[in-house]
């Protein structure tokens, strides 16, 4: 099946450096951390691997996600990038998740929580985006938010306003990641944004 043999090459880009003593075979772990990224519930990947006769808790595979840190590969080369955000529920307070997507790929590109949204914090977005990605010559397609405009002209880099095009099919890609992440409970920001970056990464990979 195409969808498995992508998971278990994706699988094989997770490292491994953070396990100390660890009695779960690390194919198994990395299977783990791919299936409760990819949507798995973590009830149920602690069920596959019984199947394999490994007996690990929930928190035991929540931690190793936590752990792997994952996030989207750097070095893209997109000739457009959609910049979006969203309001993301944590322990019934409000964050704004920002994203980036390559919309001729679908591809996250770059994620980042936030509790709150300001011109600073999206030109702090930007700029990391162009440390991990080569967006200088990309048009940065945008809806009408103010501060999205404004740190795009103090970066320097061309945006137009886009409802529609090439934003659709990047609009059901930020419906899927707020219906996968729609509300937090008992987790940090750290925590959160770590998962929500680990759902991107796992994105890549299937689409």
């Amino acid at each position: 099946m195409p969808e498995f043999d992508r998971l278990n090459e994706s699988s094989d880009l997770i490292e491994l450096e953070f396990v100390e003593r660890e009695a779960t075979p690390e194919p198994l772990m990395k299977l783990s951390i791919h299936l409760h990224a990819a949507g798995l519930s973590l009830s149920d990947t602690v069920s596959i691997l019984e199947q394999f006769g490994v007996d690990r808790c929930r928190t035991t595979v929540h931690n190793w996600v936590q752990k792997a840190d994952l996030q989207p590969t750097d070095g893209k080369t997109p000739n457009h990038v959609a910049v979006d955000e969203t309001v993301i529920r944590l322990n019934n307070q409000r964050y704004w998740l920002y994203a980036a997507v390559d919309p001729a790929t679908n591809e996250f590109l770059h994620l980042k929580l936030y509790p709150t949204r300001t011109t600073m914090l999206t030109k702090q977005f930007l700029q990391e985006l162009q440390e991990k990605h080569c967006v200088g010559d990309a048009v940065f397609l945008v809806d009408s938010a103010p501060w999205l405009h404004a740190a795009l002209f103090e970066e320097n880099l061309r945006f137009q306003h886009v409802t529609h095009g090439n934003r659709n099919s990047v609009e059901r890609v930020f419906k899927e990641l707020k219906r996968r992440a729609n509300h937090f409970r008992h987790a940090t920001h750290r925590s959160a944004e770590n998962w929500l970056q680990t759902l991107a990464f796992a994105w890549n990979q299937l689409i």
